[in-house]
């Protein structure tokens, strides 16, 4: 088949850009102009059935700023949910926003970051001119660093570090005046080993609202931290860190415990199925949360290429060339996300 070379370029560039993030659907459409359309969307772990409580578009609430009490309520109601204090708390435009901060929260002069995991965390660390180490979980006990970063659950093998090892960690990083951030974007799918309700001096812990809820596109997330930091995130951020439209959602969907423990239900099944239509099809399973599955195979750039024929865009990773990170399709995907899977080489 005769493959005009602007095509054969973006192919190319698909293959590193997807490396470095989900959701590059634009770029995908660029590469493969003759995928079926609509694409499935499989980069990104972010739940395929959003929370519908409130409408996602509000005319009203654009045309406005939010009010401060708005905002103030939301992160009462989000601590509600986190199980801590509304003092400990403060809402930013996404999780990535958050992470992004901390080198502007915290002075450091070495961080340690167990990976691998997800690149924002190195990104923002290397941007403020602060040495970065990337440690195995393995070692985590020995660390020496300012600043020690974990994402639990890991982002993208789904590894988590139990609540009492993150504790005895934390413990440890007061004592020596250091510091301990956990990233807890993808919590909600094992909300027992959250931490969210020590957060104080000398642990910050970040929350997602997007991946969970569905909901990414509202660019919604949270610090939790103590008081004296917390101060200093509303600083940078301004009277106006959210939407207003971000707001009633966020209010909304935290206070919806029913849907919450549904949504559990729904998408620990989904996952399973999805681990054994990989596994049927080749793919060995690496690990993964309810929201996503990493996957090894022997040629994943060819796998990659072929889903992304198929109008099917999934995740490559730098940390392993092998490895390949599904999300859970739609309802309406899983027939052809199975055809897919067949025709992969």
């Amino acid at each position: 088949m005769f493959v005009r070379s602007s095509e054969a370029g973006a192919a190319k560039e698909l293959l590193v850009s997807a490396r470095r993030h989900g959701g590059r659907l634009a770029a995908a459409r660029r590469a493969f102009p003759a995928a079926p359309a609509p694409w499935i969307d499989l980069s990104t772990g972010i739940n395929p059935h959003p929370w519908r409580g409130v409408s996602p578009r509000h005319d009203g609430d654009t045309a406005r700023l939010p009010d401060p009490t708005e905002t103030v309520e939301l992160e009462r109601i989000a601590a509600t949910a986190f199980g801590c204090l509304p003092e400990n708390i403060a809402a930013v435009p996404g999780a990535d926003i958050g992470l992004r901060l901390l080198p502007r929260l915290i002075r450091a002069r070495d961080v340690a970051i167990v990976g691998p995991t997800y690149d924002g965390h190195r990104e923002a660390w290397t941007a403020a001119d602060t040495r970065v180490l990337e440690v195995s979980r393995a070692d985590l006990g020995a660390v020496d660093a300012d600043v020690i970063v974990v994402v639990n659950p890991n982002n993208p093998d789904g590894a988590v570090v139990g609540a009492r090892e993150l504790m005895t960690l934390a413990v440890r990083q007061r004592a020596r005046k250091g510091w301990l951030v956990v990233d807890e974007s993808f919590i909600e799918v094992t909300p027992e080993h959250s931490v969210a309700g020590a957060a104080g001096e000398g642990l910050i812990v970040l929350r997602s609202f997007g991946k969970f809820y569905g909901l990414p596109g509202h660019r919604l997330g949270f610090v939790l931290a103590g008081a004296p930091t917390i101060a200093r995130v509303r600083a940078l951020t301004g009277d106006w860190p959210v939407t207003a439209g971000a707001i009633k959602v966020g209010v909304a969907a935290y206070a919806d415990e029913a849907w919450r423990t549904h949504t559990h239900v729904r998408l620990s099944a989904e996952s399973t199925r999805l681990r054994r239509l990989l596994e049927r099809h080749g793919f060995n399973i690496v690990g993964g949360t309810s929201l996503f599955q990493l996957a090894a195979h022997p040629a994943a750039d060819r796998a990659f290429v072929a889903l992304a024929g198929a109008g099917i865009l999934v995740r490559l990773f730098d940390h392993n060339p092998q490895w390949l990170r599904f999300g859970l399709p739609t309802a309406r995907s899983w027939k052809r996300l199975r055809a897919a899977l067949e025709a992969c080489p």
